[in-house]
């Protein structure tokens, strides 16, 4: 049987890795988010013509989306400013 010492060491590399793994799914969404807010082009609107929100194609939702980004580009910047925290207190 395993000792109790080598089940804690064996638990708290898994706890490690687990918690590495969710700082690089952070890390990966904050760097997507701030892609698509500092977009600086204009965006064509999507089609007006379009009444029933379900019909938008995957190109017009993409738009949408990037176009709200830009709305909230001050909550990113704080985000950022908090992942750089977690960065470096956190997750060293």
């Amino acid at each position: 049987l395993p000792s109790v010492d080598l089940i804690l060491q064996t638990l708290a590399m898994r706890v490690r890795e687990m918690i590495l793994a969710l700082s690089d799914l952070l890390l990966a969404g904050t760097l997507f988010v701030n892609a698509g807010a500092v977009l600086n082009f204009k965006l064509p609107s999507p089609r007006e013509s379009l009444e029933i929100e379900s019909e938008l194609t995957v190109r017009d939702r993409a738009i949408v989306l990037v176009q709200s980004l830009r709305v909230f580009r001050i909550v990113i910047a704080m985000w950022n400013m908090f992942m750089l925290l977690l960065m470096v207190v956190w997750f060293p």
